[in-house]
């Protein structure tokens, strides 16, 4: 049994940067990584062609700033170069192949007590926080709904995690389910590579470019929401024009407005739309039930399919080995207090990468917990703390 003042469990941007920041209080700290490397989602969960969709400056871990030199929206492969950076400046050593098997919280002791398997040895390690933070974020676990018939579907079915490039799928009929940014642009690079694609938009949506959402950040922060959301909402419609025709309906509420409301982020695009304005991309309804390869869809079309995407986005697994979790979270495995409040708990846990506000959110979580321990632990307010 190991004894330490906080233990983080996940070593993605959000575990990193509570290491980091509980490091510059002077503050003893263990990440564990069920992992052999770290930022897992980044490095073998993310599409080739994945850049950030946010300019670099709202992409920043705590106390290190993106080189001048690199690309205002980062590819995959220059973020990367960024956490390996970081993690070796800092000192940062994350205890990889760590998988987390239990962990309650012992009243008498009011200590977390954490279960995990080293799987290059198989031995069981177990440790006694006085803190824990729970940093394996709400990406964790693909998630792809239950849909009448899918399990007789003969074609291929993958999660977004899974993919890497259309070009496996030259001249095959394939559909992505989910309009999120990951399946705007997944549809995007099938159909470079010769790929009949289509895709099902259910839900209104926001479709802005790169610059006007880097536009709308900066003004943001001078002016009211209000806004902001209305300068962006013209500017999409000036430079898009009405796409309800295609199958993508506005919502009636601004995108601003939207991502802190529900954290639902609006379209990036990144080509995507001018591909369904020329008919390469078919923008299909809610699917109803699926026969064999052939998919049925709310507007009675029907359609066969050699493959199906499902970009559904992902569900939290802290449930499945925290089993105290309602100290902080609820049966989701998401937090229970709403953002701002959300990062922490009772008894001493905490949460991070879980605000449905990216790597900008995780900073501020970030500072606001190391901020936080540091203050139970001194026992006065406004002891040493992190800007």
């Amino acid at each position: 049994m190991e004894e330490v003042v906080v233990l983080i469990v996940g070593a993605g941007p959000s575990g990193l940067a509570v290491s980091n920041c509980l490091s510059h209080l002077s503050i003893r700290n263990i990440v564990l990584e069920r992992e052999d490397y770290c930022a897992s989602l980044w490095r073998k969960r993310s599409y080739d062609r994945l850049n950030l969709h946010l300019a670099k400056e709202f992409c920043l871990l705590p106390y290190m700033p993106h080189a001048s030199s690199s690309s205002t929206f980062m590819s995959r492969k220059s973020f990367l170069e960024y956490i390996d950076s970081y993690i070796s400046r800092f000192g940062i050593e994350p205890r990889y192949c760590r998988s987390v098997e239990e962990g309650s919280y012992i009243e008498n002791e009011r200590k977390w007590r954490v279960e995990a398997r080293n799987t290059s040895t198989q031995e069981k390690e177990v440790y006694m926080a006085q803190f824990l933070v729970v940093a394996t974020g709400e990406n964790s676990k693909g998630f792809i709904p239950e849909l009448p018939g899918l399990d007789g579907f003969e074609g291929k079915t993958i999660h977004s995690s899974e993919y890497k490039s259309g070009k496996d799928y030259e001249n095959k009929e394939v559909l992505v389910v989910g309009c999120g940014n990951s399946g705007m642009e997944i549809s995007y690079d099938l159909s470079n590579f010769g790929a009949h694609t289509s895709i099902v938009i259910r839900s209104p949506l926001h479709v802005l470019n790169k610059e006007m959402v880097y536009v709308g950040m900066l003004l943001s922060k001078y002016v009211p929401m209000t806004v902001a959301d209305a300068v962006m909402t013209f500017l999409g419609k000036h430079w898009y024009g009405d796409l309800t025709r295609y199958g993508i309906r506005q919502p009636a509420k601004g995108p601003f407005y939207l991502k802190v409301e529900s954290g639902k982020t609006p379209i990036i695009d990144v080509g995507t739309v001018k591909k369904i304005q020329s008919g390469d991309i078919m923008v299909l309804p809610e699917i109803v039930r699926i026969n064999g390869n052939n998919v049925v869809f709310q507007n009675g079309v029907v359609k066969r399919f050699d493959g199906i995407i499902f970009a559904t986005g992902y569900k939290s697994t802290a449930n499945y080995w925290l089993k105290d979790y309602e100290y902080i979270l609820n049966k989701e495995g998401m937090p229970k207090r709403p953002c701002p409040h959300h990062w922490k708990g009772e008894n001493n846990i905490y949460c991070a990468g879980f605000s449905k506000q990216g790597l900008a959110g995780i900073a501020r979580d970030s500072v606001a917990i190391a901020n936080d321990i540091n203050e139970v632990l001194n026992g006065i307010k406004g002891k040493t703390k992190l800007n």
